[in-house]
């Protein structure tokens, strides 16, 4: 028996009868039939959008067209994740500067995952608002967790830094950190998904707030990034996400290599255990970050190094420089000969940072 149809509305796609006839959808096609307007406006207004960004906890805002060339490897990812996205919104949050440069990775840390939930709030209310309005809207996570099933290939569902970029919020630097022209490197990214355009899109900056001073380079205590501005992944990953995936999953083959308690316990320190059990009850811990907490860029932050530049290193660098830690690195490794030439207080411990080894060529 053929299912019969009613229309509701010019132009308006025919619906089957029961379908037409239930209260939530006889309520919806009311509503469209008393309002003047059916649907949100096809462009959204750039200033209503950056006040909506504002008030929602965001320090800064722009937005930046998918078709934007710059984001020509973004353009798959992203519409994967929504499908007829047209816009990209950049988020910045700014991080509390004494509070990130802290030797105390407690007090560091705590800083990094505060932001991180605020930056993560503000995209959430910002896609809510968005949503409310009419349009389809998506914002990804601002950091961890990720996309694990993906591992060892690309995590993220948007790459933050370079929308950001492309939508004038900053260049990346020499530490692969994106430097705000005002906030500095201080701060972290989100992104909003869009179904539709924006009236005006951000300008990349026309220069580069990066200073060239190199401290980033100093800080880092397993040499990971080098002053002719190459930067080793493996190496930084190994030390600074100790406690995050790739680390977790060495300790855990630590745990199964060992024949007994006693021999776990003289491969892994009280400490360590400690740190991993703070790590998995709580948030994650960054071991380092020190390339972010020395950099002096941008507006905001520039002055106390451009008045005093002693003054700033051994106040904001040393302290960093001189702390005794564990340093952890890849066997026979540049990141252990550099660590142990440059920082001969900090112990090295050689790991294998959780990374599957190569197959044997037979």
């Amino acid at each position: 028996m053929r299912e019969s149809h009613v229309t509701e509305g010019a132009g308006r796609p025919k619906l089957p009868a029961k379908l037409a006839g239930h209260p939530s959808v006889r309520a919806v096609l009311a509503r469209r039939d008393s309002e003047e307007v059916d649907g949100p406006p096809p462009v959204i207004d750039a200033e209503w959008l950056r006040e909506l960004c504002l008030a929602a906890g965001a320090d800064d805002a722009a937005a930046v067209s998918l078709g934007h060339p710059d984001l020509a490897g973004e353009r798959e990812h992203a519409l994967t994740a929504l499908p007829g996205t047209r816009t990209l919104v950049s988020l910045v949050v700014r991080m509390n500067r004494d509070n990130y440069r802290s030797p105390a990775r407690s007090v560091a840390n705590q800083e990094f995952h505060q932001a991180d939930e605020q930056i993560n709030h503000a995209a959430r209310a910002v896609t809510r608002a968005l949503q409310d309005a009419g349009y389809r809207a998506l914002n990804p996570s601002a950091g961890f967790p990720q996309e694990m099933e993906r591992f060892p290939g690309r995590l993220w569902v948007v790459a933050h830094k370079t929308v950001a970029v492309a939508a004038g919020l900053g260049v990346m630097g020499l530490h692969r950190n994106v430097i705000h022209p005002k906030f500095g490197t201080f701060v972290l990214l989100a992104t909003v998904l869009v179904d539709a355009e924006v009236s005006a899109y951000g300008q990349p900056l026309d220069y580069n707030p990066c200073i060239d001073c190199k401290l980033c380079v100093a800080a880092c205590p397993i040499g990971a990034l080098t002053k002719d501005g190459d930067f080793d992944f493996l190496a930084c990953a190994t030390h600074n996400y100790r406690e995050f995936m790739s680390g977790f999953t060495d300790w855990v083959q630590t745990v199964a290599d060992s024949a007994d308690a006693a021999d776990f316990r003289s491969r892994v320190t009280d400490p360590e255990n400690a740190s991993m059990w703070q790590s998995l009850a709580f948030k994650p811990n960054y071991k380092s970050g020190y390339c972010v907490a020395v950099c002096p860029a941008g507006e905001d932050v520039l002055g106390p190094y451009l008045d005093d530049r002693k003054g700033f290193m051994d106040t904001v660098l040393r302290p960093l420089q001189e702390k005794t830690e564990t340093l952890y690195v890849l066997p026979d490794s540049d990141a252990r000969r550099y660590a142990e030439r440059r920082f001969p207080h900090k112990p090295v411990k050689e790991v294998t940072g959780g990374w599957r080894p190569r197959p044997q060529e037979s």
